[in-house]
């Protein structure tokens, strides 16, 4: 057998959170090189919900042509950490790369998050990140190659970001500054970069938050094992940078995205810390600059969108109707806006020819959707992308996901309407 004379081949790769998702498809992308993955991950048996072990990412990564070495590991525990490092040092000679992917994930607001929740995700994010990096530094300074990469954002310091999530956002952004402040003091010796997706992800974690129905709108995780392989391609000088996964791949000369996409032609859902479709109001602290007006819309004044704006909104709804939007939808929406003119709403786009109304809906909801009347007025008329405003938490959905991105599509065709 030929040896392999990949671009990693020899090296060693220490993952944490590699017994699934994003973490194992970094390790079976580095794995095809002949690279030594170090999978140190805590899951030794698998979850009801998330199928993955170290022990059967392991497999897989012998099987892809790498050797692997599974290590019981909660990144919360110094010493497994430690542990961990030592194994990895003594079976293959260093430590040539760290992925710190461990994370934990609450999008709830402040008063909704316990104090244990708050915990874990500083521990492991944070802290977690911190601890991981410093235990491998030490070999990662002996290494050619020397590279950190944590999966997380771009520090946008966007109040949109933190509204929503604050907990789940300073934790994150606690990953971010760790690249922030290594990249600079381990300069020349240590390459310290960030890597980030422009769109979901489809994972058995993004399933849990989102649904099965979400599948349609995220790429698969490939697309960040890829430009993961980049960034370890890179000389040490490229340290620091915050990477978003389409970015890096289109100056590598990839042009066709469709090969990512869970489901090819398909709406994305963009990701959350990007601000691809920014809110004119809350904007105004950064200094990117506003949404773009649709072109022969006349701004409307504040005073003007709270009028009655909503119950015009549905007005100009009902008068749009036919049969054939109720053939293709087959769906009731119920709104629950906060704000003036707000209150509960329905959209029935199942039975007979349709209806709109205020109130709940005479059949059961398929999807209630909950945010303000000044955002459903925004969203209706295309001024906020539905996507946007999901990811963001200005919109909370329950229930059929697939449905919801049906309603975007109708607001799509009524937007010269409204």
């Amino acid at each position: 057998m030929l040896p392999n004379t990949g671009k990693l081949a020899g090296c060693t790769v220490f993952i944490t959170g590699a017994s699934r998702g994003i973490g194992k498809a970094i390790a079976l992308k580095a794995a095809k090189d002949g690279a030594n993955i170090v999978i140190a991950a805590k899951t030794t048996q698998a979850h009801p919900r998330l199928p993955g072990t170290i022990y059967t990412a392991a497999e897989e990564i012998e099987a892809a042509g790498g050797k692997a070495l599974p290590c019981i590991v909660d990144v919360r525990d110094e010493q497994q950490i430690s542990n961990a490092v030592e194994k990895a040092v003594e079976k293959f000679g260093g430590i040539d790369i760290l992925v710190n992917n461990a994370s934990a994930i609450s999008l709830t607001n402040t008063l909704e998050t316990p104090t244990k929740r708050v915990d874990l995700m500083m521990n492991v994010n944070t802290r977690g990140t911190y601890l991981t990096s410093k235990a491998c530094i030490p070999y990662l300074k002996k290494s050619k190659v020397a590279h950190i990469l944590n999966l997380s954002p771009p520090l946008n310091l966007n109040p949109l970001w933190f509204k929503q999530h604050c907990a789940y956002t300073i934790a994150k952004y606690g990953m971010s500054m760790c690249v922030l402040g290594m990249a600079e003091e381990f300069k020349g010796e240590i390459a310290v970069n960030a890597l980030w997706p422009k769109t979901a992800i489809h994972t058995a974690a993004v399933e849990m938050l989102g649904g099965s129905d979400v599948e349609n709108l995220c790429r698969k995780v490939d697309i960040i094992a890829d430009a993961a392989y980049s960034i370890f391609k890179k000389p040490k000088s490229f340290t620091g940078n915050f990477i978003v996964d389409e970015n890096i791949l289109k100056e590598e000369g990839i042009k066709n995205f469709d090969v990512y996409a869970v489901k090819p032609g398909h709406s994305l859902l963009p990701d959350m810390f990007l601000d691809e479709y920014p809110d004119p109001v809350t904007k105004k602290t950064e200094s990117h600059g506003a949404v773009p007006e649709l072109k022969g819309e006349k701004p409307q004044s504040p005073a003007e969108q709270r009028s009655g704006a909503v119950e015009e909104t549905f007005r100009i709804v009902k008068d749009s109707l036919t049969d054939d939007i109720v053939k293709a939808t087959q769906a009731v929406f119920q709104f629950e806006l906060s704000g003036e003119d707000g209150g509960t709403w329905f959209l029935d786009l199942k039975n007979k020819s349709g209806n709109v109304g205020y109130g709940e809906p005479s059949d059961h909801a398929d999807v209630v959707m909950s945010m303000s009347t000044d955002d459903f007025v925004k969203m209706f008329s295309g001024k906020l992308k539905p996507t946007m405003a999901f990811m963001s938490g200005k919109l909370k959905i329950k229930g059929n996901m697939a449905l919801a991105v049906k309603l975007e599509k109708l607001m799509n065709q009524l937007q010269a309407k409204l």
